[in-house]
């Protein structure tokens, strides 16, 4: 049995766990392959470093929603960053309207040129989008109604309706530690519903650590545990699970 974790930050600064401390929990959970998501340019080096360093990571660079106001000052760096042989996708990016750390404008612009970077690199992308589907639909079918969008909608918390729309745009949706301790009954209902083949599993690591481990640093074996809780949820095996999210990540980070 393999999983992949799409979604990790086991680069950042600060984080508790050393290099050689991360990758040994993830394999010890068979957690094999990680995908480091950049937050901006300079997280994003940090990414690709780590990802060139220690076997079976790989590295995506970004600008996230909260950081979209320094698109202009970073874009250059992140197209040089992107041709890098370890990067397999572009983001996080994405708009996210419940912060709001960045004006909308600004995150509406950067959201735009991480997908024609992306577009023009051949890669998938990896949106975080908070309370801004509307918009951020709006801008994704721009784009696809000219060229093919790969990509993953990330940390999905929305309802079956949004999953729906996703899913139809030929997105996948990752899914990671806060089914497991979420109070709403619509993202229950939404990750039941959400088809197999458009699954990817993912923690966010160091963030959204799943029960029954809240209050402790998040890492990536914990793939297994979001796993384990989503079978059974969805009355699936843990080997269904675990074949079909690995081959969705494969396919969609083409790895």
């Amino acid at each position: 049995m393999e999983f992949i974790d799409t979604h990790a930050h086991p680069h950042m600064e600060g984080y508790e766990l050393s290099p050689d401390e991360f990758i040994d929990k993830a394999n010890r959970s068979d957690v094999m392959t990680i995908v480091c998501i950049g937050t901006e340019a300079e997280d994003s080096r940090r990414a690709i470093e780590f990802a060139k360093t220690n076997p079976g990571c790989y590295a995506s660079i970004g600008l996230h929603p909260h950081e979209a106001k320094l698109h202009d000052d970073q874009k250059q760096n992140l197209a040089r960053l992107v041709t890098d042989e370890r990067v397999v996708a572009v983001g996080e990016c994405g708009l996210d309207y419940y912060y709001e750390h960045s004006p909308r404008d600004n995150q509406k612009s950067a959201l735009r040129g991480q997908i024609e970077l992306a577009v023009e690199n051949d890669l998938p992308l990896v949106f975080h989008v908070r309370e801004a589907f509307e918009d951020f639909f709006a801008i994704f079918d721009e784009y696809a109604a000219n060229t093919k969008i790969r990509g993953v909608v990330h940390s999905f918390t929305a309802d079956k309706a949004t999953a729906k729309a996703c899913m139809d745009r030929g997105l996948y949706v990752g899914l990671n530690g806060i089914m497991t301790f979420t109070k709403d009954d619509s993202q229950l209902d939404a990750a039941k519903y959400i088809s197999l083949g458009s699954l990817v599993l993912e923690t966010d690591a160091p963030f959204l650590t799943p029960v029954p481990f809240r209050g402790k640093v998040n890492d990536s074996g914990h793939v297994r545990t979001v796993a384990e809780f989503l079978a059974n949820l969805r009355g699936e095996s843990l080997e269904d699970i675990a074949r079909a999210t690995t081959q969705n990540a494969k396919e969609l980070f083409r790895i």
